[in-house]
């Protein structure tokens, strides 16, 4: 008996003597590594996607240094996961990069995805001179914040929920609070529309200058989904009443019907109210992946619609001097909102997974001959 005891209490001494429980080194923290392939990744200006296989020995999480540059996964694990990198097209004229950050733990690495330059188009008739331009280019506020549009070129409509075609958004002066609704930055302003607590807010902006005649366009990247209504047009600068003073709309873009734009124009004997608009409908490629340039040639004698040089509307002067069937004699402003439903935007329903919704504005041009 007293062989066992002695026993038990060397046994007990091994152990801490108090019951206490061995210490356990912990085990060290195993680096990580990835391999990526291809080891370049370049996207095309126009717009694109690839994917890239990332494979690494334990848990990881990615991020983008650039809005631009979307992924999908964001985060992988022990092993291969292909992601998909993808870009709108380039609304710059030169090669952008964003840098790729993948994180697990206190080990990370960086890849760069490149973007080719956009586009450079030039659809202006000839005889036209620029004689004002908007091409969103302000920088960011030293605290981050994206820019607003130059209240010396623009102004803000508010207008409540309902206040026109039955649309369900409140128009807003570029921010409520912490939600931004325009947002300059990467080289183009962002009209936004987007929930805010129990409302949708979004906004409706103008120029200051007005002009008659002349060649009109913008550079534009449409959002879609069933309720997104984003336009670009003119509206005349001494509006007493619709539609007799008229209205000329560039652009037109409801989101259930994808990539399919209109151009119309508005009077008193020619309107959707009565049955006699004037408008004209035309299908093009990636609307909502894209820039394409919208613009209308407006002259005494007529005002023709254009989308990426191509005319595709064309409303003449009947030459009676009637301001009923032409009222395009006097000056207008130009216009871009971005509305959510409403009489034709939501004609087919609404889809509030579409917000937010983002109409993207590259830049906006007037000439004059």
């Amino acid at each position: 008996m007293t062989s066992i005891l002695l026993l038990f209490s060397v046994l007990m001494a091994a152990c801490g003597g108090s019951g206490d429980p061995l210490p356990i080194n912990p085990k060290p923290e195993v680096e990580i590594k990835w391999e990526i392939s291809p080891t370049e990744t370049i996207l095309s200006g126009e717009g694109d996607t690839k994917n890239i296989i990332v494979k690494a020995n334990g848990d990881w999480s990615v991020t983008s240094s650039q809005r631009w540059c979307s992924l999908t996964p964001k985060i992988g694990g022990n092993g291969e996961t292909l992601v998909r990198v993808s870009a709108f097209s380039n609304p710059v004229y030169e090669t952008r990069n964003a840098e790729l950050t993948f994180v697990s733990g206190k080990y990370s690495h960086k890849y760069t995805v490149k973007q080719e330059a956009g586009k450079l188009e030039d659809y202006v008739p000839e005889g036209y001179n620029l004689v004002w331009s908007e091409e969103f280019n302000a920088e960011r506020h030293s605290d981050g914040k994206p820019a607003l549009p130059d209240t010396k070129k623009w102004w803000y409509e508010n207008l409540p929920k309902g206040a026109v075609n039955n649309e369900l958004q409140t128009y807003v002066g570029g921010f409520r609070g912490n939600d931004t609704v325009t947002a300059i930055y990467d080289g183009t302003l962002k009209i936004i529309a987007l929930k805010s607590g129990n409302d949708v807010i979004s906004a409706r902006i103008n120029t200051i200058e007005a002009w008659t005649y002349g060649y009109f366009e913008a550079r534009l990247r449409v959002p879609g989904g069933r309720g997104t209504w984003p336009a670009f047009w003119m509206m005349p600068k001494n509006f007493e009443n619709w539609p007799l003073d008229g209205e000329i709309d560039i652009m037109e873009y409801v989101g259930y019907d994808p990539n399919v734009v209109h151009s119309s124009v508005h009077t008193q004997s020619y309107n959707h109210t009565i049955g006699t608009q004037k408008t004209a409908s035309k299908k093009i490629q990636n609307a909502e992946t894209q820039f394409h340039v919208y613009a209308v040639e407006w002259t005494p004698e007529y005002i023709k619609g254009f989308v990426d040089g191509e005319e595709y509307f064309r409303f003449d002067n009947d030459g009676t001097g009637n301001k009923n069937t032409w009222p395009f004699n006097a000056p207008f402003y130009l216009k871009l909102n971005l509305a959510w439903g409403g009489d034709w935007g939501g004609a087919k329903g609404i889809d509030e997974t579409a917000l937010p919704a983002t109409y993207e504005i590259d830049y906006v041009r007037v000439y004059k001959k």
